[in-house]
């Protein structure tokens, strides 16, 4: 009965008006139809007479929507009210958070050569000769059909969505896996594949979304790459200033790990994904029309002022010289300084750790000038296989002895993160399930064998262990008896490691008088604590809280008033540099931050 119901049910429509200026591009498109696909109901969209599926991302992107067009959602079928109300909210989450890269505003020039401007894709100085861009396809041995070829790179692009979670090129990859997944399902063969991809790009030809058909150029090589037909390119080994019409988002990771000195691109705009992986990796990089310039010819390339200066002066190239050094000072100021102490401007001396994930990263943190580890994820080691207590032991060790103050958070497992060997139910909320500190209820022995290793690597040393997700003294309790428990069983000494909590559930926040009682510290996970505190999944795709949100900054002034133990802070929030000034007012002392911030925030610091 409820078959014919649904079957026979009346449509409902609503009317969905774009007010990005940047129209209903690949990323909000890619983002709306992850979430659509969920629902099992019909979804279609309308605009000037021509209907699609709005569960395909390509068909989406067909009907070419810009600034002030409005078209028609219409659904039917199971939970048909339900679901367009939920999708006319999620339309217009994704409409307020799509911001338009504004133009970069150029520096005045004066340059004695030639010059020809462009827009900036991202500021600074380049001096060097320049390279045309080529590339060939090279043929490889592979045993993959099609199917296994687009399903490789299906996952290829998950893992990168899941590793840069906590960037803004996170979206990219979910926009590219879309994609890629919607035009897989119209394709048995690589021809219909390669067909599809020229014909849906053709569609965006000269249109506001011309600059994505990058991406679907991107996704066809990324398939056939699977399939054994590699496209090449090679570098000088110089530095040199890239000459290109357009390059594959791909690309640029590629591109970053050679001497390139600048990019200059034809064919691209200042919001297509390889701008913003441009920006993203700091290569200096303008869009001009280079269809006079030379290969091998020394230019200046000033994306400052926006213009590349062919057949400079000596005077013009000592000008652009200066401002380079100027540049490349300011940031060696702050990586030269990076082992003295991070002191504010009346005195106040600021502890600056790091957050490591290995024993690689903890050397690096070393070579970055932190001052100890703030917050070790213990996560490395429990991979594919289950590690053996000496595998822990010995990496745990190497990482112990590169500093005098280290801070290791037990295994941290649940949520957005799992294991393959570790059994956890199926939850409807995992982040609100099993996870951090309830692993001691339901893997006992994991956790065991881990308090086991560290008290074993730790030597003597004045260590903290650092307890995850605890919500109440209770569970303070039982996981530092739990851990006693095991130095015991083991006949260790652990009389000089010191117990403390991550503060990120907020009801610690209303137990502080009571916990202040039984830790030794507190470190403030604001990554996590903002996610509970506006009850907004921090790997949600479109439902972002605000970081610099002031009731952020409250709770974090509660939790130093109310607190009688040492306060710091782990989160990313702590390197983020609006935040800063307001966390060292606020009375925290001590900050923890990935290695590659350590020097300029250090720098944020002697400013404050």
């Amino acid at each position: 009965m409820s078959f014919f119901k649904n079957l026979f049910s009346k449509p409902q429509t609503k009317q969905l008006s774009i007010t990005s200026n940047n129209g209903f591009h690949l990323r909000p498109v890619a983002q709306f139809v992850s979430v659509a696909k969920t629902f099992s109901c019909q979804i279609t969209a309308t605009f000037k007479d021509k209907t699609v599926d709005a569960k395909g991302v390509n068909s989406l992107l067909s009907l070419s929507l810009e600034k002030g067009d409005s078209f028609t959602l219409v659904t039917k079928g199971k939970k048909a009210e339900e679901v367009l109300e939920k999708l006319h909210t999620l339309f217009e989450t994704l409409m307020h958070n799509d911001k338009e890269v504004k133009q970069i505003e150029k520096e005045t020039y004066s340059y004695e050569g030639s010059a020809i401007e462009g827009d900036i894709i991202s500021e600074g100085i380049a001096i060097a000769p320049l390279y045309t861009y080529t590339a060939k396809e090279i043929l490889q041995k592979s045993d993959l059909n099609f199917q296994e070829a687009l399903h490789k790179g299906i996952d290829e692009l998950e893992a990168l969505y899941t590793t840069h979670q906590k960037n803004d090129t996170a979206t990219i990859y979910l926009a590219q896996k879309e994609l890629l997944a919607s035009l897989g399902q119209k394709s048995q063969t690589l021809t219909e594949f390669e067909q599809l991809v020229e014909k849906e790009s053709q569609q965006l030809l000269g249109t506001k979304l011309d600059s994505k058909r990058s991406d679907y150029q991107d996704l066809l090589q990324r398939v056939k790459k699977h399939l054994g037909v590699e496209l090449k390119v090679t570098f000088p080994d110089t530095p040199f200033i890239l000459l290109a019409d357009d390059l594959l988002p791909s690309q640029i990771d590629t591109l970053a790990k050679t001497k390139v000195s600048g990019v200059v691109l034809k064919e691209t705009s200042a919001n297509s994904h390889t701008a913003i992986l441009l920006r993203g990796a700091g290569i200096t990089s303008l869009i001009a029309d280079t269809t006079q310039l030379l290969a091998d010819t020394k230019v200046i390339l000033d994306a400052h002022s926006g213009a590349v200066i062919y057949a400079p002066s000596s005077e013009d190239l000592q000008k652009a010289k200066n401002r380079l050094e100027k540049n490349e000072a300011q940031k060696a100021l702050a990586s030269t300084k990076r082992f003295e102490n991070a002191t504010t401007s009346k005195g106040k001396n600021i502890k600056v750790l790091a957050n490591v994930s290995d024993v690689s990263s903890a050397k690096i943190a070393k070579e970055e000038g932190a001052e100890g580890i703030g917050l070790l994820r213990s996560e490395f080691l429990f991979k594919e296989e289950k590690p053996t207590l000496e595998v822990q032991t010995q990496a745990y060790e190497e990482i112990f002895t590169l500093f005098d103050e280290i801070t290791v958070r037990t295994l941290d497992i649940g949520g957005d993160k799992a294991l393959p060997y570790m059994t956890l139910p199926k939850e409807e909320n995992p982040f609100l399930g099993i996870r951090g500190v309830r692993l001691f209820q339901t893997h006992p022995e994991i956790m065991a064998e881990q308090l086991q290793a560290i008290f074993l690597a730790s030597k003597n040393r004045a260590l903290k262990i650092m307890f995850p997700m605890i919500s109440s003294v209770e569970e303070f309790n039982e996981a530092k008896h739990f851990a006693q428990e095991v130095a015991n069983k083991h006949q260790l000494d652990i009389a000089q490691l010191q117990f403390g909590i991550m503060i990120e559930v907020p009801s610690v926040l209303f137990l502080m008088e009571t916990f202040n009682e039984v830790v030794d510290f507190y470190s403030i996970g604001t990554n996590d604590l903002t996610q509970y505190l506006f009850a907004i999944e921090r790997t949600h795709p479109t439902l972002k809280a605000d970081a610099l949100s002031p009731v952020l900054f409250n709770a974090i002034q509660s939790i130093v008033k109310k607190a009688t133990k040492p306060v710091s802070i782990c989160g990313e929030l702590a390197a983020n540099k609006g935040a800063i000034p307001k966390l060292l007012n606020l009375g925290i002392e001590t900050l923890s931050i990935s290695s590659k911030s350590i020097a300029q925030t250090k720098e944020e610091i002697r400013h404050v």
